[in-house]
C-alpha cells in the first residue's frame, strides 16, 4: 500500500501510497485513489476505504481536496471541509487524515506533532510558480506550528519533464533550483528540487523521498500514459496528549 511510510512522534504517521495492492482495472490498475480521472467510482471508494482503515480513521475522515493547480490553502476542522477547491490543507484536528493526490506533481506533507498541526500540499508547475509552498508553510505556522517538518514525495524528474523555455524561466524565477535540462537536452523543470529549496529557505527540515513517477511504474504517471490513476500523500496526527483540540 505504501511506497514510503514513516511514523510521527505521538503515534501519528505519514506516507505515500503505491499502485499495489489494489482492485482497479487498466489503465487504472492498482490502488487508484483519484475519483476524477474516469475510473469506476466503486473501485476508487474501495481503495479509499482500505487506505482509511490502514490509517485507523473512518473513510469520511480521510479528507481530500479538489486540486486546481493554484496556491489556495484551506483550514480543515472536520470531514465536511473536504472537497473544497484548493491545493493545500491544514488541520489541527487529530481525528483526521489529510490526503493529496498526484500522478507526476509534487506531493508535500508537513507536520508538527508537538503543536498538533499537519498539512498537505499539491505542487504542480503552476502551483509552484503561484506560491503554494510558502502559502502552506505560512498557514501551518498561523495554525500554531512552531517546529514543522516536511516530506516531499516521488514526482516526475527533470529528465522527463520537458517544457517550453518560457515555462522553465517562470519556474527558475521562483527558485533557481527548478532550472533543468531534459534527457534529450531540451528545457525542463525540476519542481521537486524547487520545492525542497523553498522549504529549506523557510527553515523547514525536509526529507526528499527519491523516485521519478514516469520512470517507476510503482506510481501513477500522467506523462507515462494518460488516462491514469492517482496515488496519495497522507498525514495523520497521533492522539491528543492533554492539549485542547479544534
Amino acid at each position: 500500500m505504501f511506497g514510503w511510510h514513516g511514523t510521527l512522534p505521538g503515534g501519528g504517521e505519514w506516507g505515500f501510497t503505491s499502485r499495489a495492492p489494489g482492485v482497479g482495472a487498466p489503465p487504472y490498475d492498482g490502488f487508484n485513489l483519484g475519483g476524477h480521472v474516469g475510473d469506476d467510482l466503486a473501485t476508487v471508494l474501495s481503495n479509499r476505504r482500505a487506505l482509511a482503515a490502514r490509517l485507523a480513521v473512518p473513510t469520511d475522515h480521510l479528507v481530500h481536496m479538489d486540486q486546481v493547480h493554484g496556491a489556495d490553502v484551506v483550514r480543515v476542522h472536520g470531514p465536511a471541509d473536504g472537497g473544497r477547491c484548493a491545493d493545500a490543507m491544514v488541520t489541527t484536528a487529530r481525528g483526521l487524515a489529510l490526503a493529496v493526490l498526484v500522478a507526476d506533481c509534487v506531493p508535500i506533507l508537513l507536520a508538527d506533532p508537538a503543536s498538533g498541526v499537519c498539512a498537505v500540499a499539491h505542487a504542480g508547475r503552476a502551483g509552484f510558480v503561484a506560491g503554494v509552498v510558502p502559502a502552506v508553510v505560512a498557514a501551518a505556522r498561523s495554525a500554531g506550528a512552531t517546529d514543522l517538518r516536511a516530506v516531499v514525495g516521488p514526482s516526475i524528474c527533470p529528465r522527463c519533464y520537458e517544457v517550453p523555455d518560457s515555462l522553465r524561466a517562470q519556474a527558475a524565477a521562483v527558485s533557481p533550483a527548478a532550472y533543468a535540462v531534459s534527457w534529450t537536452g531540451t528545457a525542463a523543470v525540476d519542481i521537486a528540487a524547487g520545492v525542497v529549496d523553498q522549504l529549506v529557505a523557510l527553515e523547514v527540515p525536509t526529507t526528499w523521498v527519491p523516485g521519478c513517477t514516469r520512470e517507476d511504474d510503482r506510481y501513477y504517471s500522467h506523462r507515462r500514459g494518460a488516462p491514469t490513476g492517482r496515488f496519495a500523500g497522507v498525514v495523520r496526527l497521533g492522539p491528543a496528549t492533554g492539549s485542547q483540540e479544534d
